[in-house]
């Protein structure tokens, strides 16, 4: 006996249907679109992912509020949250697609070419692109572009009327359709992942070189260095740990063999590294403590390495800048640029082209082959990875990425501090607590550290031994806790004299200050 037919289907459902299926039809036709560009990407233009270049772009165009909010969000996972929200911005857009390519042929597919030609000028823009980066968005305007017409084609008919018996078939084979294309582009988009994680493999064990011996060791680190506390931050930051705030999605791959450094602009005569010329100078070990301007007050954008490398006050020596030249600007392999004083990288502190870091080869996040490393600035106007020149020019001449976006264009660190034992909102137990942290002032140093508790005296810390001027310092005080619910605050003073402000400033343009303080529950 022949079943029943099912009951027409209301309009709202039907409405609901010709809106999912057609935008199903369109992330689908995109995945297939962008699996082909990423494996594109992989296999022929490491440098031309669609969807890091377009993250890239979206980097330099969003304005230094909206950085400082992600970062301040999401700490060194920024990246990650901008490649999924691009990712995001991509799956509404093509899902826009397939419902203008259904209602509106043929201006579907003419979203997808406009959303393909914005990868383009997004990797054609890029610094040291070349015009073989712009395949792999080719590739997904023309696939996506192509499987959009395809799976549209393929809908079911979804009218009010229209039976199961008669719609069934339809929907199996658009079902099947648009699960072949998502599929095949999520396991191209996997393979392109798989052949790019072999070429950073590659690239790993070519960074495992060994490190030539420094002419000048570093000082050596003081036992008296390190209080030895539980959950207190290292003396020494392991390189897996060390922060990274940059705005490359995508780590630069640079062969060694073909690096070099040129100095160039206001100098007497241009001069150009290779890396095999770097390696052969006399190169120097000191350990210096790096910030991120990014960084709140109390924050972990900070860590201290050893670091091995060339002064760079030798290095321009050799140039000869020009009367009148007051400042460097270092350039990255990504086009990145960091205007620094150029009287901080000729006087005496230790400013380097560093090349190792820990007693190993630059990890390649850190900037491997070479990056600059000086003591007393924020990164965003000294810490160039990925370096590839630098020029000697004028702070009324030239201007940098950072600046151009509001930041102001000289960046000494602020004198600053932070509590890391015990951690804010814990509860413990009445009695003696170890109350631990670090505080810095680089290329200043730390002269004392006081620890305050609900708004009483300030009780003055021990400090842990210096490494020198240009590291923090470990501190701890012994609290003896009562009951209740407690606010504890800290505050460094400088090597000359000057006390942690108060003042609580946003990170914009230079920096913030304010003391960083934390709540503990006691009983």
């Amino acid at each position: 006996m022949a079943s029943p037919e099912r009951p027409p289907r209301s309009r709202s459902v039907v409405r609901a249907v010709r809106l999912w299926r057609p935008a199903a039809a369109g992330v689908s036709a995109a995945l297939a679109g962008l699996g082909s560009a990423e494996l594109a990407a992989a296999l022929l233009a490491p440098a031309g992912s669609p969807i890091l270049a377009v993250g890239a772009l979206v980097i330099d165009l969003v304005p230094a509020w909206v950085k400082e909010l992600v970062i301040g969000l999401f700490g060194t996972g920024d990246k990650a949250v901008l490649i999924i929200c691009v990712a995001l911005g991509a799956v509404v857009l093509a899902a826009a697609a397939g419902i203008l390519e259904l209602r509106r042929p043929p201006f579907g597919r003419v979203l997808v070419v406009a959303a393909g030609g914005l990868a383009v000028v997004a990797v054609l823009t890029r610094a040291n692109s070349a015009t073989f980066d712009a395949l792999p968005s080719v590739i997904a305007m023309v696939v996506g572009a192509v499987m959009l017409t395809v799976l549209v084609t393929r809908l079911p008919r979804t009218s009010a009327t229209a039976s199961a018996a008669a719609s069934g078939p339809d929907r199996r084979r658009f079902l099947a359709w648009t699960g072949a294309s998502a599929g095949l582009g999520l396991l191209a988009v996997i393979g392109g992942q798989l052949v790019s994680a072999g070429t950073r493999a590659t690239d790993a064990a070519r960074a495992l070189f060994d490190l030539p011996a420094p002419a000048t060791p570093a000082l050596p680190i003081p036992a008296g260095a390190d209080l030895n506390v539980e959950g207190l931050s290292p003396v020494i930051t392991p390189n897996l740990d060390f922060y990274r705030i940059d705005t490359a999605l995508q780590v630069p791959r640079i062969d060694p063999e073909s690096w070099t450094l040129r100095v160039t602009g206001m100098v007497e005569k241009e001069v150009e590294l290779t890396f095999a010329d770097l390696l052969a100078l006399p190169l120097e070990e000191s350990t210096t403590t790096l910030t991120c301007v990014s960084n709140p007050v109390g924050g972990d954008l900070i860590g201290n390495a050893t670091w091995l490398g060339y002064p760079i006050r030798l290095l321009l020596a050799r140039a000869k800048p020009l009367p009148g030249a007051d400042m460097v600007l270092s350039r990255s392999q990504d086009g990145w640029t960091a205007s620094t004083p150029l009287e901080i990288l000729t006087d005496d502190r230790n400013a380097i082209l560093a090349v190792g870091m820990n007693g190993v080869p630059l990890p390649l996040e850190h900037g491997y082959p070479v990056r600059m490393v000086v003591p007393g600035l924020y990164g965003y106007v000294s810490a160039t990875k990925w370096v590839v020149e630098l020029n000697v020019t004028r702070f009324d001449r030239e201007t940098a990425y950072w600046t151009d976006r509001g930041w102001s264009e000289r960046g000494p660190v602020k004198l600053s501090s932070r509590i890391d034992v015990p951690r804010s909102n814990t509860r413990a137990a009445v009695g003696p607590i170890t109350v631990a942290g670090v505080a810095w002032s680089q290329h200043v140093g730390i002269r004392s550290v006081q620890v305050q508790v609900d708004e009483g005296p300030w009780n003055v810390a021990t400090l842990a031994e210096a490494i020198s001027a240009d590291t923090w310092r470990q501190w701890s005080w012994q609290w003896t806790a009562t009951n209740g619910r407690h606010i504890l605050r800290v505050r460094a003073t400088d090597a000359e004299g000057l006390v942690q402000t108060s003042v609580v400033r946003d990170v914009i343009p230079d920096g913030a200050t304010g003391l960083a303080d934390i709540a503990v529950t006691v009983g």
